[in-house]
């Protein structure tokens, strides 16, 4: 009897080792992408997609190419396929709720990249904290301003108004910049996060303000729209941008002296994290509702660190 007890036991273990290693493999997971011609989009992608194969897991990736309407068809779509979870790096915050309860209410777990969704049933918001970090580009903008421009220089701004996030980059910004009294700002412009509208508003802000010494730029978009921009209109010796997210565009512009200061976030790290957060979920596990994941700075001083990602 003990013998048949001991290979009933063992053949328990098995089956248990089994049915875990079937919880921890083979999961299906889904990224709604913002759009995948941005390199901070990109990058959330490759570092979502090194998490599942780390994992041992599939991912799914749907280009939305800035449509809202499309990320909600996306939903519709992975909660047909009863996907075991999705990621979202939203285009309209507010918009994309109902898709998001949906899920929710399926039993599909979604964790929210990058857009900070309002309060809702997602499991897990991974992001850095855009007015924290706009306070630090803003101190950066300050100290450069009274080092180098005698105290005082006008100021534009290419944002992207639909965006909450990046109008909370340039609210940070503005709560150090205002108060300090260095900057007179001369216009902000809307990019709408897309580059060749970027490009176009930078060029109108330029032409619209001749000799404006510094710009702002609160996403990349906007940060390669300006530099190209500043290039066109032969402001390189002039102008000095302070901006959001490195490319091979902005370390040209920090080499050639005209860009300044970038707050560069870890994309790669926000894509692994919400992978491995839906791992973690599938597998009975619980998560942290906010994860954040911390911005550099990025000057001459420590571009050279970053050069490899852009080339």
């Amino acid at each position: 009897m003990k013998k048949l007890a001991w290979k009933l036991s063992l053949a328990t273990l098995l089956a248990a080792g089994v049915a875990s290693g079937a919880l921890a493999k083979d999961k299906t997971f889904a990224l709604i992408q913002y759009n995948q011609q941005v390199s901070f989009f990109t990058d959330i992608t490759n570092g979502a997609q090194k998490a599942a194969d780390a994992a041992g897991d599939k991912l799914l990736v749907f280009d939305a190419n800035n449509s809202a309407q499309a990320q909600d068809s996306a939903f519709d779509t992975y909660i047909q396929q009863k996907v075991d979870g999705i990621v979202i790096v939203s285009v309209d915050q507010n918009g994309i709720m109902p898709a998001v309860k949906a899920a929710a209410a399926a039993g599909i777990p979604v964790i929210a990249v990058d857009g900070i969704l309002p309060e809702g049933p997602q499991a897990a918001q991974i992001s850095v904290d855009n007015y924290a970090a706009g306070k630090l580009i803003g101190e950066a903008y300050v100290d450069y301003v009274k080092k180098n421009l005698s105290g005082k220089a006008t100021l534009g701004v290419v944002g992207a108004l639909n965006s909450d996030l990046q109008n909370l980059r340039q609210k940070g910004f503005d709560d150090v910049v205002n108060p300090s009294g260095v900057a007179t700002q001369v216009g902000v412009v809307d990019g709408r996060n897309i580059q060749d509208q970027a490009l176009a508003a930078a060029e109108n802000l330029f032409t619209g303000n001749p000799g404006m010494q510094t710009l702002y730029a609160t996403g990349e978009p906007a940060l390669v729209g300006a530099v190209a921009a500043a290039q066109s209109q032969g402001q390189t010796g002039t102008v000095k941008i302070f901006g959001w997210d490195l490319s091979a565009q902005a370390i040209q512009g920090i080499d050639e002296g005209f860009v300044v200061a970038v707050v560069q976030q870890d994309p790669f790290q926000e894509g692994q994290k919400a992978i491995e957060a839906l791992a973690t979920l599938a597998g009975g596990g619980t998560v942290d509702k906010q994860i954040k994941v911390p911005v550099t700075i990025v000057t001459k001083e420590n571009v050279d660190q970053f050069r490899a990602a852009f080339k």
